[in-house]
C-alpha cells in the first residue's frame, strides 16, 4: 500500500501481499512501521534541543505526529459526492438581513471581542524579503500598518480595548516583533503567538529530514502547518485562556493579506445576541458570490447532517467541474471566520479537533523530494455547534495575492481612510475589474513599480490583460476590456494621458477597437 501516493520506495523490499486479507495485514504492518519510525525519528530529534524549548517542541511535535498517524490511516482525502448536500436554507443568512446595534451597546460588545490576523507568510511570491504583512500597498502604508490604524479607529471611537493578535511562523515572527515595536504608542494592545514548527518529511521514507532542532541548521527541514494550526498553537500560547479569562467570547480571525477583512459590527451584534429561537453560534464562516475568478475556492456543504467547508483538493477527479462551477457552487470561503473562545478551548481539551490533511509535495533546491502535512482553519467548522455563513458584500473579500490585486488596492477605484479601504462611489459597479499581468514582467512588486509611471485610472474598467514588455506613462486612463499584448522582442510604452476603452494594442503597437 502506498499512503496517497507516497512511500513507494520504503517499501520495495517487502513482500507484496496476495490476498486481500493479506493485503490489509501488509497495509496494517507498514504503517505501525511508519509510526514507529517516525516516533524515533522524533524522540532523537528532541535529544538535539536546548532545555528550555524541549517541553514547548514535544508539544508541537505530538500535534505533528497527530496529523501525522491521520495521514497514514487516509487512503483518499476525497469525500463521498454521493453525501454531500446543499446547506439548509436557514444555514446561510445574508448580510443585509442583520440588524445594526444600538450605538451605546457598541463599547460593550467590543469588551467581548479579540482580533486574530494569520501573518505567517513570507512576502517571496511577490518577490519581497521578509513577512508579507510589511509590504506597502497604499499611501506608504503596509497591511500591518493599515490593520493596526483600523483596530486604533475603533477602540479611539467607542472608547473601547480591542486587542490585536498576530500569528506569526518562525519565519515571520523575528521581523515581525522588531516591526511592532513602531506602534507602541498606538491605542492597541498587540499580542503575537508563533504558529508550530513541523519537520518536513522525506517523500520516500516517511521520516524527517531534519538532523537537529535548530532551524538555523537547515531551515528547509522545517515547515509551518497552516493556518489550521491556529487551534492549538493559540491553546498553547496561553492566550486563549488569557481571553477567556478576561471574559471575551469570539475572535475575528482572517488573512493579514485580505484588505476587506475589517471588524463588522453586524456580525459581532449578531454572534452576541442572537435572534429569538436561534442558539449563539459558535462558528461563522463569512462567504461571498462565487466568479468565475473563484472557481477553486472552498464552499459550504451539508454532509452528515452538519454545516462543513468543501475544498477543492477532497473533490473527487471527475467531479471537479461540478465543484467549479458557479451554478452549483454559488459561494466561497472568504476565511474570515467568527469563532467563539469558549467553544476552541473546549474542543481542545476534549481533543476532539478534527480537520482534513492537506499533502503539500515540494521540490527542495537539493533535489530532494518531501511532503509537508497542513490543515487549513475552515475545515475545523464541522468540530462547532450552531455554525452558520454569512453572504457578505464582496468588498469584504479583498485578498493581495498578487500584483495584480496590488493595482487594484492603488488605483483610484479606493480611498483609503482609518486604514480601511472603501470603493468609490463614482464606480458604477460594485465589483471590481478583472486584472492579469503578465508574470515575466510584473511579478515581483519591484518590476511591476517601475512599469508605471502612475496609477492608471481604473473607474471604468471591466477587464485589463497586461503581457510582455509593456510600461505606462502619467495619467493613462483604461476602460472597458483593455487587452496590451508585447510579443517576445517587442515593446509597448503607453503614452502620458492615453485613454483606452475596448481596445487591444498588439506588438506591433496597433490599437484596435475591441
Amino acid at each position: 500500500m502506498e499512503w496517497l501516493g507516497f512511500g513507494a520506495k520504503a517499501m520495495t523490499n517487502e513482500k507484496r501481499a496476495g490476498s486481500p486479507h493479506e493485503a490489509a495485514e501488509f497495509a496494517a504492518m507498514t504503517k505501525r512501521d511508519a509510526q514507529i519510525r517516525m516516533d524515533h525519528e522524533l524522540k532523537e530529534l528532541i535529544k538535539s534541543s536546548i532545555p528550555e524549548e524541549k517541553e514547548g517542541i514535544e508539544k508541537e511535535f505530538d500535534g505533528f505526529m497527530n496529523i501525522f498517524n491521520k495521514f497514514l490511516q487516509a487512503s483518499a482525502t476525497a469525500v463521498d459526492w454521493n453525501k454531500i448536500e446543499p446547506p439548509a436554507p436557514d444555514a446561510i443568512r445574508l448580510y443585509k438581513s442583520l440588524p445594526t446595534p444600538e450605538t451605546s451597546e457598541i463599547r460593550n460588545m467590543l469588551s467581548k471581542l479579540v482580533v486574530v490576523k494569520l501573518n505567517g507568510g513570507l512576502g517571496t511570491s511577490m518577490g519581497c524579503r521578509g513577512p508579507k504583512s510589511v509590504i506597502t500597498v497604499r499611501n506608504d502604508l503596509t497591511f500591518l500598518d493599515m490593520t493596526v490604524q483600523q483596530i486604533e479607529h475603533l477602540n479611539k471611537t467607542y472608547d473601547a480595548d480591542v486587542p490585536l493578535v498576530l500569528m506569526n511562523s518562525f519565519n515571520t515572527d523575528e521581523d515581525t516583533e522588531k516591526i511592532i515595536r513602531k506602534y507602541t504608542g498606538f491605542n492597541v494592545k498587540i499580542f503575537t503567538f508563533n504558529q508550530s514548527r513541523y519537520p518536513r518529511i522525506d517523500r520516500d521514507s516517511l521520516t524527517p529530514i531534519a538532523k537537529t532542532c535548530n532551524t538555523a541548521d537547515n531551515i528547509d527541514a522545517w515547515y509551518p502547518p497552516g493556518h489550521g494550526d491556529y487551534y492549538l498553537s493559540f491553546y498553547n500560547s496561553g492566550l486563549l485562556k488569557r481571553f477567556v479569562d478576561e471574559g471575551r467570547e469570539y475572535c475575528f480571525i482572517s488573512n493579514v493579506d485580505n484588505l476587506g477583512a475589517t471588524v463588522d459590527l453586524n456580525i459581532l451584534n449578531m454572534l452576541l445576541h442572537p435572534s429569538p429561537g436561534h442558539q449563539k453560534a459558535e462558528f461563522v464562516m463569512e462567504v461571498t458570490d462565487k466568479t468565475k475568478a473563484d472557481v477553486k475556492g472552498g464552499t459550504l456543504i451539508q454532509s452528515e447532517n452538519h454545516l462543513r467547508l468543501l475544498e477543492i483538493a477532497q473533490v473527487p477527479k471527475d467531479h471537479v467541474e461540478d465543484f467549479k462551477s458557479v451554478k452549483k457552487f454559488k459561494i466561497f470561503n472568504t476565511n474570515n471566520l467568527w469563532i467563539n473562545l469558549p467553544a476552541i478551548k473546549k474542543v481542545v481539551d476534549e481533543k476532539t479537533l478534527d480537520m482534513e490533511i492537506i499533502v503539500n509535495p515540494k521540490h527542495l533546491d537539493n533535489g530532494q523530494n518531501v511532503i509537508q502535512l497542513e490543515t487549513a482553519v475552515g475545515a475545523a467548522m464541522k468540530c462547532f455547534n450552531g455554525c452558520l455563513g454569512i453572504n457578505v458584500p464582496r468588498s469584504r473579500f479583498l485578498p493581495v495575492k498578487k500584483t495584480s490585486d496590488l493595482l487594484l488596492v492603488m488605483s483610484n477605484l479606493y480611498s483609503l481612510k482609518n486604514g480601511t479601504l472603501e470603493m468609490s462611489p463614482l464606480r458604477m459597479f460594485p465589483t471590481t475589474p478583472l486584472v492579469k499581468l503578465g508574470d515575466n514582467h510584473f511579478s515581483k512588486v519591484k518590476d511591476y513599480l517601475k512599469r508605471f509611471q502612475t496609477i492608471p485610472d481604473l473607474l471604468e474598467l471591466d477587464h485589463l490583460t497586461v503581457s510582455g514588455d509593456v510600461t505606462f506613462g502619467r495619467a493613462v486612463s483604461l476602460k472597458g476590456t483593455v487587452i496590451i499584448i508585447a510579443n517576445e522582442g517587442n515593446t509597448i510604452n503607453i503614452p502620458d494621458r492615453a485613454v483606452l476603452e475596448n481596445k487591444i494594442v498588439s506588438g506591433n503597437l496597433r490599437i484596435l477597437d475591441h
